[in-house]
């Protein structure tokens, strides 16, 4: 391989306003030197939007293809156009090399994006100056051993959570901590989180909100029939495990992310420790966390004076 940058596209092709950015973000990489990379069926949607765009000057024709034309380890920068299940999607693309992510907002709330779209253009212009600090994010181990043999490996970077496959029944299940039994209970599921996933599924299901330099792992009942089921927050270092009790009158399914899915079936068990691969995330500015869920949830601060009487109030 040659010396020159090579930048990953990942992009969400259904979005018409998502292949507009992947052009005019190839564009400003092709001018400044750097060679852009997309999967097959990526570069093959955003070929043929630039055809029906009728451009004279393509940039598209420039961009290399992953695995053929280009190795992934060859990857300096992924640069995601979409939301955040496109980011999800890209962290699988790059799980082994463990590439850095940087996330341009196209879809709503965006958690995992570093930049929105009006931002696009000033955001190429970092990484083409490598103008950017890159944080590691806390992902997930998961196993599915039924009859004491591992069936699945997978990992997650949000949650892998558990979920009852039949909506009229409830799921039997009994939840474990470092190999010791903590309860068993009726429920729709379980979900288990890391501070990333603190504010996507396990928010919606009541878990609390952790801050991402905080390491632990999350579990958060959905809907138990107990008296002792409330959003626990647990050593990093734990073993988590949930096992579908025999008594279930129907299966579980595991989904990780919302994208990798398995079976469940009676008297499975589900194992979810921390892995040792991290998620890389490149960030363009060190704000607070505190200003990001003030941002992405539109909480209201007007009013705030700050410490010493500061009138700035948090954009």
């Amino acid at each position: 391989m040659s010396e020159a940058r090579r930048v990953l596209i990942v992009t969400h092709t259904g979005r018409t306003e998502a292949l507009a950015a992947t052009q005019k973000t190839c564009e400003q990489l092709v001018a400044s030197g750097i060679i852009p990379v997309m999967t097959n069926a990526e570069l093959a949607d955003a070929r043929a939007y630039s055809a029906q765009q009728l451009l004279v000057e393509d940039s598209m024709l420039r961009v290399e293809e992953l695995g053929v034309d280009c190795a992934a380890e060859d990857i300096e920068l992924v640069m995601v156009l979409g939301g955040d299940g496109t980011i999800l999607k890209a962290a699988e693309i790059v799980r082994e090399e463990q590439t850095p992510l940087m996330g341009i907002n196209l879809g709503h709330v965006g958690f995992l994006a570093e930049s929105e779209r009006d931002g696009l253009s000033d955001a190429v212009q970092r990484v083409v100056a490598k103008d950017y600090l890159v944080k590691e994010r806390l992902t997930l181990d998961v196993s599915v051993i039924v009859d004491g043999v591992v069936v699945y490996r997978t990992w997650a970077l949000n949650e892998a959570t558990i979920e009852k496959s039949a909506r009229e029944r409830m799921m039997e299940v009994v939840v474990e901590v470092d190999s010791r039994p903590l309860s068993s209970f009726g429920c729709d599921g379980i979900v288990m989180a890391t501070p990333t996933g603190s504010t996507a599924y396990a928010f919606s299901a009541g878990g609390p909100v952790v801050w991402p330099s905080v390491e632990a792992l999350l579990l958060v009942p959905l809907s138990a029939h107990a008296l002792f089921a409330r959003p626990m927050v647990i050593s990093p270092n734990s073993l988590l495990a949930v096992e579908v009790l025999r008594r279930s009158s129907g299966h579980g399914v595991l989904w990780c992310d919302g994208r990798r899915t398995r079976e469940l079936p009676p008297g499975a068990r589900v194992e979810v420790r921390r892995s040792t691969k991290s998620v890389r995330l490149a960030r363009l500015r060190q704000g607070p966390f505190t200003d990001r869920l003030v941002k992405k949830f539109a909480l209201p601060v007007h009013g705030w004076r700050g410490p010493d009487g500061a009138r700035d109030e948090v954009s």
